[in-house]
């Protein structure tokens, strides 16, 4: 018999099975037996208690059992009265939940304990489970035998959720510590061992596992966070466990099967007819018990997965990914298939890392195998590029997963991926950030790297150096290298390439070979390009095999090595000195001539272990080195060049080692030649100056005249090129340590790195004014220069305009007093010195809203004079084009503030429901539109665009009250102390300025209005006809809302939903469906919504 399946919606009402009266306190006589004679819903079932086991299916008993049944099962029912727990004497825990709590005792034989008091007394056993179920939940209540045979499920939940602590949110699975870490694990593993134990005849008895099951259904579907993850997670595990009691059943399914048809092939005088028969009932009895564990998962999938999997609470839905995932490798015959895929697929676009995690690393486990790529093949169709991007989480234990998938994919089929998706993960080498750049490396090892050729890679095994297998893959290297264009990041592609290819990095011998020997017949020869390239990528392998740590900006510093590994870098470097000590000497002949080569390769021997030039005997190899060395200082100005040849020196002079006398000799050797050379050409210098005057007096005059001439002009022309110099690259001072070092300011205090970056242009700006003077030239290049940087530290804000709301504003205000700070002192008719300033800082104007624009600029009328406002000479064009730059765009209506984007071609044609009164609508626009001005406010998104306001004429103030106010707010400023202010009062003032601008025009607009009350009513009218409120989706709400949200809302929310138009950042995550003709639905007609 079937059991009833369960419903499959979370919302309907679950009950527990009907009990039979006169079996809920049958005493038995056997405690030992696990089968006895009992009754159940009038009707005998296969395995119930009261049959004996059949000769095909034995119960399961450990060693233990015989000994342990009867002292077992008084222990489950000891200190239990009528359901209430009890402490005896000795203060031994006696609740299910005390004894996993506190993990002291095996899980097998707490639950042999429960099946024996199970067999004693069923629904006692029952309340003991539930109860456990309970208060693994953090509840207090208990639920007593009265409540259980009497009380409905619902009714149950909604009395034990009275029962719960309001004061605190914590409960068993969400406390800290090292603990309640454990109590997670016991409780997963009882959940296992309990169904294990039973698999062979109480889970088949219609009563156990439907009271099991009804009540974490039931428990599932509750507004208590605390209720629904606990059932989830019991729920989930059961559903683990029970999957491998059906592969087990269906592996002895097809053995029985198996062993029927040989014994029905064999010719009749041979044939068993009674093995015939039995081997007929063991596959019956097989199937039925098949059959009831597929309706029990089939409730548990219905009944809780289908609606916990879009549940509001990210550890809720990352439990269900998380164990969907093992089901389709477990069983993958059952699972793996596109009706339960698609909910992985769907959950890739989750808002919350967490659960992308788990998508990722439960696809990892399948991937893994290559024997289920056939399966995983519609779904690698559909769903590979949301992967690929996946890569570029902002989460970088996701990225990095990701990562790690798409090189599964590639090394189970290559056709599988783009070229461009290739591409998409090759620049990931380059990241600062190493676990993200090392699994990158993996993926390009694996692309590009990796021999798969057995044949051809044993017959190049033979070979060495440039013939050998690296060879080819070495030039490939240098190749990947040149077309990345990130010459200046050699140390970040070796580093992540190191743990996967270190074979092909450490072949030394190989790379010296490509750079000294002449290429053989048919070999294409290296370029000068290449050779550079491989140089510098040989040099950064050196340094990462000597110092055994990443390069500066990969890492929190250099971490203590293990004992294998300090072993590995000592045979590294003594390895690559022995070498270099014979190699370098060569490669500095070869490459004498050029700077640039010559300046790596002089890097290498400070990563020598220069003992070996003693112990080795090798001190003609130093001697040659010394020499290379002698011809570098000599042939080269470079300072580069001089300083790697210092270092050099300096390294090899150390007096810990013996070569420190031969190498002074040389030292001191070189100095002296170089001394005698600069006294012998002061000497020739002297004797020519000398020379030159009497030379003079001896020529025709328009000989000398023209001489004069000429090196007169020449002078000029240097000067001309010193005080000019090359162009202005202020940017490139910015270098990727001060790069991070920005970006963690920016994320510890938003508007202090505004400041910072502000001061840093008045700093560049003051420079070049003591340099050039007040009249600046605005097309030199030192103002492009500073406009660039301005530019570029504009794009560090990012897209999302709300979250740098306060920090631009505060950075236009800075710039505007420092626009501003001193006045003329030729009058108020010629422009402040600093004025040229505010075209640097128009650079930030497209990083305000609009409606900051407004505020900004009215605050930037406060310094402004009616003369001011009618200039249009060339010296007035930085405030002109600073001007244009706030009011562009800021009279229109409001952008939308996650976006930062203007809606107003579908503001006009919006939906007329839900429309928010009027009133309302601009208590939140007012709101909103000042919620920037006051930190202590929190940021949320507005319910509705504000609507266009009406506007009159408005007297402007007087000039000479306005002229006051900057007088006295210029005593106030200086772009130092500004910067050391509390950001808090600086935004109160801001507040305040907004706040006093709202109210003069609020009672200007009232005199204007209260005149005009038919038109007022006409245009409001219109607005609200206009005007569509647009509602923030609540799974892009913060985590804390989630929680708050689930309280109030009795069904849940799913992972994603249409993206809205005032959310740019929702089209990143966009879904990508299946079609629905590829989906396989459910025998319930259930079909997911497309979020």
């Amino acid at each position: 018999m079937v059991p009833t399946e369960l419903p499959a919606s979370g919302n309907s009402a679950v009950f527990f099975p009907p009990r039979d009266s006169t079996n809920e306190t049958t005493a038995h006589s056997d405690a030992g037996s696990e089968l006895e004679e009992t009754e159940v819903k009038g009707k005998r079932k296969r395995g119930r208690p009261g049959r004996p086991p059949s000769a095909t299916k034995k119960p399961r008993k450990s060693p233990g059992d015989k000994g342990r049944s009867e002292s077992g099962a008084r222990g489950a029912s000891r200190g239990r009265a009528n359901g209430h727990p009890q402490q005896n004497g000795e203060g031994d825990p006696v609740t299910l939940f005390e004894v996993v709590k506190l993990g002291k005792s095996a899980m097998q034989s707490v639950v042999d304990d429960w099946i024996e008091s199970y067999k004693q007394d069923r629904d006692i056993a029952l309340l003991d489970l539930i109860n456990f179920f309970i208060q693994c939940s953090g509840c207090r209540g208990t639920v007593r035998i009265e409540m259980f045979r009497n009380m409905q499920n619902a009714e149950i939940i909604r009395k034990m959720t009275e029962e719960f602590d309001e004061d605190s949110g914590d409960y068993p699975l969400t406390m800290p510590g090292p603990q309640w870490k454990k109590f997670r694990s016991n409780f997963c593993e009882f959940i296992g061992v309990l169904i294990r134990q039973c698999q062979y005849s109480i889970i088949y008895d219609e009563y156990m596992m439907d009271t099991v099951i009804s009540l974490l259904t039931g428990l599932s579907d509750s507004q208590v966070r605390a209720f629904r993850h606990t059932s989830t997670l019991a729920a989930m595990k059961l559903m683990t466990a029970l999957v491998n009691v059906a592969l087990n059943l269906s592996i002895h399914q097809d053995n029985t099967q198996r062993q029927y048809e040989a014994e029905r092939n064999k010719m009749i005088g041979k044939r068993a007819n009674e093995r015939l028969e039995l081997l007929l009932q063991k596959r019956k009895e097989l199937q039925e018990n098949q059959d009831e564990i597929e309706n029990m998962m089939n409730s548990i999938f219905k009944g809780i997965f289908v609606h916990r999997y879009r549940d509001a609470i990210a550890e809720i839905r990352a439990v269900c990914i998380e164990e969907i995932g093992v089901w389709m490798k477990m069983y993958s015959d059952a699972f793996l298939n596109d009706s339960y895929l698609k909910y992985v697929g769907w959950t890739l676009h989750d808002r919350q890392g967490e659960v992308r995690l788990k998508c990722l690393k439960a696809l990892q486990s399948l991937y893994t195998n290559r024997e289920l790529f056939p399966k995983l093949e519609l779904f690698t169709n559909r769903f590979k590029d949301r992967i690929v991007s996946m890569t570029l989480d902002k989460e970088y234990d996701v990225a990095v997963e990701a990562i790690r998938l798409v090189t599964l994919i590639l090394h189970g089929s290559e056709e599988a991926l783009s070229n461009e998706d290739c591409e998409n993960v090759y620049h990931l080498v380059y990241s600062a950030h190493r676990p993200v750049a090392v699994a990158a490396g993996e993926f390009l090892h694996k692309k590009l790297f990796s021999r798969h050729d057995p044949q051809a890679e044993e017959a190049l095994a033979k070979r060495r150096g440039r013939n050998s297998p690296n060879g080819n893959l070495i030039r490939m290297l240098v190749l990947f290298f040149l077309e990345s264009e990130l010459h200046e990041h050699a140390a970040y592609l070796v580093d992540s390439l190191w743990e996967s290819s270190q074979e092909l990095l450490k072949d030394w011998e190989c790379m010296t070979e490509l750079l000294l020997e002449e290429p053989v017949q048919g070999e294409e020869a290296m370029s000068d390009r290449q050779e550079s390239a491989l140089i510098e990528l040989m040099v950064c392998t050196i340094r990462q095999a000597a110092e055994a740590h990443p390069p500066v900006g990969r890492g929190t510093g250099k971490r203590v090595l293990t004992a294998k590994e300090r072993k590995t870098q000592i045979d590294d470097r003594n390895k690559l000195t022995e070498h270099f000590i014979i190699a370098l000497p060569m490669l500095l002949s070869k490459y004498s001539a050029d700077a640039e080569k010559v300046a790596n390769l002089l890097q290498i021997p400070q990563y020598f272990d220069l003992e070996i030039y003693s112990t080795g005997r090798m001190e003609k190899h130093l001697d040659a080195l010394l020499k290379q060395i002698k011809f570098v200082v000599e042939k080269h100005v470079e300072s580069d060049v001089l300083e790697a040849c210092s270092k050099t020196y300096s390294i090899l002079c150390s007096e810990e080692y013996t070569i420190q006398n031969r190498v002074d000799i040389a030292h001191s050797q070189l100095i002296d030649e170089f001394v005698d050379r600069f006294n012998h050409s002061v000497e020739d210098l002297l004797q020519e100056v000398y020379y030159i005057p009497a030379a003079i007096w001896t020529m025709p005059e328009q000989i000398v005249v023209q001489a004069l001439q000429c090196s007169h002009y020449s002078i000029l022309w240097q000067l001309v090129k010193i005080t000019e110099g090359s162009p202005s690259k202020y940017y490139n001072d910015y270098g990727d340590i001060i790069k991070e070092t920005l970006s963690k300011t920016r994320q510890i205090d938003k508007i202090q790195c505004a400041k910072t970056l502000i001061l840093s242009l008045q700093q560049l700006f003051n420079e070049l004014v003591q340099e050039q003077g007040p009249n600046l030239d605005r097309t030199s290049a030192h103002v492009s220069g500073i406009k660039e940087l301005a530019r570029r530290f504009a794009l560090t804000f990012g897209l999302d305009q709300i979250k740098t709301r306060e920090a631009v504003a505060t950075l236009h205000k800075d710039g505007i007093e420092f626009a501003f700070k001193y006045q003329n002192q030729k009058g108020q008719d010629y422009p402040p010195p600093n004025l040229a300033f505010l075209e640097v800082l128009s650079e930030f104007s497209s990083k305000l809203l609009r409606q900051d624009k407004k505020t900004v600029h009215t605050y930037l009328e406060k310094f402004l004079t009616e003369q001011m406002m009618e200039r249009r000479e060339d010296v007035w064009l930085p405030l002109i084009s600073y001007r244009n730059s706030l009011v562009t765009g800021g009279e229109d209506d409001r952008m939308s503030v996650n976006s930062g984007s203007s809606s107003s071609k579908t503001s006009s044609v919006r939906n007329k429901k839900g429309r928010p009164p009027l009133h309302k609508k601009r208590v939140e626009d007012e709101s909103l539109e000042g919620s920037w001005l006051n930190r202590n406010e929190n940021i949320h998104t507005p319910g509705a665009l504000q609507p266009p306001q009406l506007t009159s004429t408005v007297l402007r103030e007087n000039t000479r009250q306005m002229g006051e106010q900057i007088q006295e707010h210029e005593s106030e400023q200086g772009s130092e102390q500004d910067f050391l202010h509390n950001p808090q009062m600086q935004i109160s003032w801001l507040g305040q300025q907004k706040l006093e601008d709202l109210n003069r025009k609020d009672r200007t607009g009232m005199n204007y209005m209260k005149g005009r009350t038919g038109v007022r009513h006409a245009v409001r009218g219109l607005m609200e006809d206009d005007a569509e409120p647009i509602f923030e989706d609540v799974m892009m709400s913060s985590r804390g809302q989630l929680e708050d949200m689930n309280e109030e809302f009795e069904d849940t929310m799913v992972i994603d939903l249409p993206p809205s138009r005032n959310r740019r950042e929702r089209a990143e995550l966009r879904p990508d469906f299946f079609d629905s003709a590829a989906i396989i639905e459910d025998d319930s007609g259930f079909g997911m919504p497309m979020f």
